[in-house]
């Protein structure tokens, strides 16, 4: 019978006069806690993502607490193992230590020892499964799901909304930030479509120079400008029978929409000199950051072709707007680059993914992917300050102690705290659930200033 999800605690010890004392221990904390006489068997009842740690005496019957840590970890290696020692078994413990035991409790022991120890390791623990559980939902080899990370509700919604639009011949308009990910998406399109076969040709109008735009995107003929000496196949062309992405669409010319329009519409091209319609069986995705309903009423983009493109419009959330899809992101770009160079991988701690958490990525999926990146190779990195991080912080993939992590996972919950508006220290300390001269103290250590001090402060 497997051991329920619920047990945060499995205490193991012959004596059960010890046993009764101890459970008695945890309850009193509020910990739910199962109590075996002997190891035997446990391994089978615990399942590898179990919430909970084990609490055991070293000398027992049977299975004594250094197989049974043995074979605790060739299940889980990560599973906190707490071991009780007598006196005489403190070499073995230390043994137990190196072996990849949590902690060990020498006889006798305060109540309050072992209560820290367990919430400590409940707290690894804790902090694994997310980790695990973030490696695991990475880990689905689903296209779509891998190419575009999240579990968010928006980012379903656009895997239902690729997912529906690949398999038809519909001409997509793809909105998004800067970084958010929309040649991934584009290429997504074109991969689950019945193009996959054919090209995927993909140009940023806004990097092409006004003077080459339309012979790099339409081809030309021999003379038909001066220089051009021989024919020029364009992009549309050497699309045919695929997939033309079109990033940057807001930057181009009137007279070069113009253009695309009747290409849209007629499904043809002719080359710059040339007299030759040439017919093209192309799906065109087209991407913009900027509102161009908004810019065709401004007069600076046609508003028939606005109409002509928005048929199909997929927008890719920012990803401030995606919540912990940022701390999936992260690591799988950091893993990818830690295998990529060689590296070990890097787990994040409470304070770094509050930290990733607390950041509103103007730069979105790249600057995300270019932090990540100096994670995994063990940079620090100070995040830009943004109106919701206004102060720089420093990640590292250098984890430190549990007091380090605790007191980064403090300063990065008073600094969230900070953001928001709040008239007086007090109704500051109110919100943390701390005393002002504690507030006062802890920001002091921090480093962090509070600016709208009001006069019920002093």
């Amino acid at each position: 019978m497997s051991i329920d999800n619920g047990i945060q605690v499995v205490l193991i010890d012959d004596d059960p006069h010890l046993r009764q004392a101890l459970c008695q221990t945890l309850d009193l904390a509020g910990l739910k806690v199962l109590t075996l006489g002997e190891a035997t068997g446990l391994t089978a009842r615990l399942s590898r993502d179990w919430p909970g740690v084990v609490v055991s005496d070293i000398r027992m019957p049977g299975m004594d607490g250094l197989e049974l840590l043995a074979e605790l970890h060739g299940q889980d290696p990560e599973l906190p193992v707490l071991l009780i020692t007598g006196h005489g078994d403190v070499p073995l413990a230390v043994q137990a230590m190196r072996a990849g035991a949590y902690d060990f409790l020498e006889k006798p022991f305060a109540s309050d020892a072992l209560l820290d120890s367990v919430r400590r390791a409940l707290a690894l623990r804790r902090l694994v499964l997310d980790n695990r559980s973030l490696r695991l939902a990475l880990s689905d080899r689903q296209q779509l799901s891998t190419r575009l990370v999240g579990h968010s509700p928006q980012m379903l919604r656009l895997r239902e909304q690729i997912g529906a639009l690949a398999a038809t011949k519909a001409d997509v308009l793809i909105l998004g930030e800067t970084g958010a990910g929309k040649e991934v998406v584009a290429r997504a399109l074109h991969d689950l479509s019945s193009r996959r076969s054919g090209p995927f040709v993909a140009i940023n109008a806004g990097a092409l120079a006004e003077s080459v735009v339309e012979s790099e995107l339409f081809g030309h003929e021999p003379g038909a400008f001066t220089g051009a000496q021989k024919r020029r196949i364009g992009k549309f062309e050497f699309a045919n029978g695929g997939t033309l992405f079109l990033d940057e669409i807001e930057s181009m010319s009137l007279d070069v929409q113009v253009k695309l329009l009747r290409l849209l519409q007629e499904r043809v091209v002719e080359r710059l000199g040339g007299n030759q319609l040439i017919p093209l069986d192309i799906r065109i995705i087209a991407a913009t950051k900027e509102d161009l309903r908004q810019s065709a009423d401004q007069g600076r983009f046609r508003a028939d072709l606005y109409y002509r493109l928005n048929v199909a419009p997929l927008r890719i959330p920012p990803l401030r707007e995606r919540g912990e899809d940022a701390l999936m992101l992260f690591q799988h770009f950091a893993d990818e680059a830690s295998s990529r160079h060689g590296l070990p991988l890097h787990e994040l701690q409470p304070g770094q993914r509050a930290l990733l958490l607390r950041h509103s990525w103007p730069g979105n999926v790249r600057e995300l992917q270019n932090a990540a990146e100096r994670f995994a190779l063990g940079l620090e990195l100070a995040l830009d300050a943004t109106p919701d991080n206004p102060s720089a912080s420093v990640l590292t993939s250098t984890p430190g102690g549990l007091s380090e992590q605790v007191e980064q996972f403090e300063k990065s919950l008073i600094a969230a705290e900070l953001t928001r508006p709040h008239g007086s220290m007090r109704s500051l300390a109110e919100a943390l659930g701390v005393p002002r001269k504690t507030l006062h103290d802890k920001l002091r250590k921090h480093g962090l200033n509070f600016a709208n001090q009001s006069a019920d402060d002093e």
